[in-house]
């Protein structure tokens, strides 16, 4: 074993903490992720920054919250100065490349991503299945391997028809391919390496190869978890969205018959279960070119997706945990123990510290993280930060008047906070569940005369952790 690690982060899109045999999950098949979890460390309550894409995967990639790093929502650039933490390992010796959705910049009406201070040598960006950009990777390679598959889809130019491809031809398979090839010869030898394999799935819209869709044949996937009148006790915005979902632009709970909202979650659950068997092939080739001993493995997603639970479909101003909870797996061989689980409250913004300390380079002044090591190492001791920020600002399709949510979770209580007047017309609301008592965050305590001594602490930690969260890595020089 090497100690300086090669670093391999696999990131899926929309994957619910709960999509994983790890996690506890009965419904859904994914014994290769389960065996990784067994290899490594399983991460109990890992929060996201952000319940949309690209605030959260420049969180990431940054270790900086979203108020900070400026990249509030999709459909926004992240400054071109940005320093991503791939530059630092680059800078260190690293050879670093990229695989599939990178997302740290708009993507619409056929533009390509604008690239920052990125450190890749490889980039095999692909934002989506869907026809956009030439510069799409995956369309270059499936146009060349299965013309007429691709001609046909183009034809008819449906998501459903780039979701289902068969297997072999389909975006989470080129993910796979394009990571073994790395893997197997183009990487460059000599060198540690960084690779991010960034797939799609579980994304909507909700397909799947058929073949991955018969495994759920008869298997009995639960229905939505809610209750009648939960809105009732809710933010107004969840009434809306559960209506139509994205401020309007797509499909709204209400909208889907229990038939129809079946065949999603089975869709899913299929789509989970293919990214698993490509996770697999991944480490079986990592394993065989001899490189599983002297890498680093994380597994992760960027957000969840509420899949009708709560009366939600898909992701937006909803800090659930479904929304904002994701897996996270790491496995160092020799390095880390093997088959054990933390409960303490971490974030994404911790990832990029922790791939910098196991490469031995020091992190930015910037950074806003905590490296995950010492924990993840059994030393409870070291880790001191007992909360998880989230910060939605509107940050998924725009609402009229605009949506901002902050969420906090500390301990077994999560508080979520539906900004107002100045920050929006909207009216102020809150959420507010004992997560002991209410796993399943179905009753709202914001309004409950019993809860309110709770609402008061929460609301004052807030205040004192979102003044520790603001930028003041610029050093000072002096008194004056």
């Amino acid at each position: 074993m090497t100690t300086t690690p090669n670093i391999l982060l696999i990131c899926t899109d929309q994957q619910r903490y709960e999509a994983l045999g790890a996690y506890g999950s009965p419904h859904v098949s994914t014994p290769n992720l389960d065996r990784l979890a067994g290899q490594g460390v399983l991460f109990e309550n890992c929060y996201v920054q952000s319940t949309v894409c690209a605030p959260s995967r420049a969180t990431l990639m940054t270790s900086r919250y979203p108020s900070v790093h400026g990249l509030w929502a999709n459909g926004v650039d992240l400054d071109p100065s940005t320093r991503l933490f791939t530059r630092d390992l680059a800078d260190a010796g690293y050879d670093c490349g990229l695989v599939g959705k990178l997302h740290l910049g708009s993507c619409f009406a056929g533009r390509s991503e604008p690239r920052v201070d990125d450190g890749l040598r490889v980039f095999r960006w692909a934002h989506d299945p869907y026809p956009g950009s030439s510069e799409n990777a995956y369309h270059r390679w499936l146009k060349v391997a299965y013309p007429e598959l691709h001609a046909a889809a183009l034809a008819r130019s449906g998501e459903h028809d780039w979701d289902s491809m068969p297997t072999e031809a389909h975006y989470s398979h080129w993910v796979a391919e394009e990571t073994i090839d790395f893997l197997r010869s183009s990487r460059e030898e000599g060198k540690p390496f960084c690779l991010v394999a960034n797939f799609f799935d579980p994304h909507h819209g909700f397909g799947a190869p058929q073949e991955y869709l018969d495994r759920y044949d008869g298997t009995e996937i639960p229905d939505p978890v809610t209750v009648q009148g939960e809105l009732d006790g809710k933010p107004p915005v969840f009434t809306e969205a559960s209506r139509r979902s994205y401020a309007g632009h797509a499909k709204g709970y209400q909208e889907y018959d229990a038939a129809e909202l079946a065949e999603v979650r089975r869709a899913y659950y299929a789509m989970v279960t293919l990214v698993d068997d490509e996770v697999g092939r991944i480490l079986e080739v990592l394993e065989a070119e001899g490189l599983a001993e002297d890498t680093l493995v994380v597994f992760t997603s960027d957000h969840g997706e509420m899949l009708g639970d709560h009366q939600l479909m898909l992701k937006g101003p909803m800090v659930y945990d479904l929304a904002v909870r994701v897996p996270l797996l790491v496995r160092w061989p020799g390095v880390l123990p093997a088959g054990e689980r933390r409960s303490e409250l971490v974030q994404w913004l911790d990832l990029a510290p922790t791939l910098l300390e196991a490469a031995g380079v020091e992190a930015p002044r910037g950074y806003q993280g905590a490296s995950l090591l010492p924990l993840a190492r059994g030393d409870a001791d070291a880790w001191s930060r007992d909360w998880a920020l989230c910060q939605y600002r509107d940050s998924g399709h725009g609402y009229d008047p605009p949506v901002h949510v902050t969420m906090l979770r500390q301990g077994a209580h999560k508080l979520a906070v539906h900004h107002g007047p100045p920050a929006t017309a909207r009216e102020g609301s809150g959420e507010l569940y004992d997560l002991e008592a209410d796993p399943d965050e179905l009753v709202n305590l914001w309004d409950d005369p019993g809860s309110a001594a709770t609402r008061h602490r929460l609301t004052a930690l807030l205040l004192d952790v979102l003044v520790a969260v603001e930028d003041r890595s610029s050093p000072r020089l002096a008194h004056w």
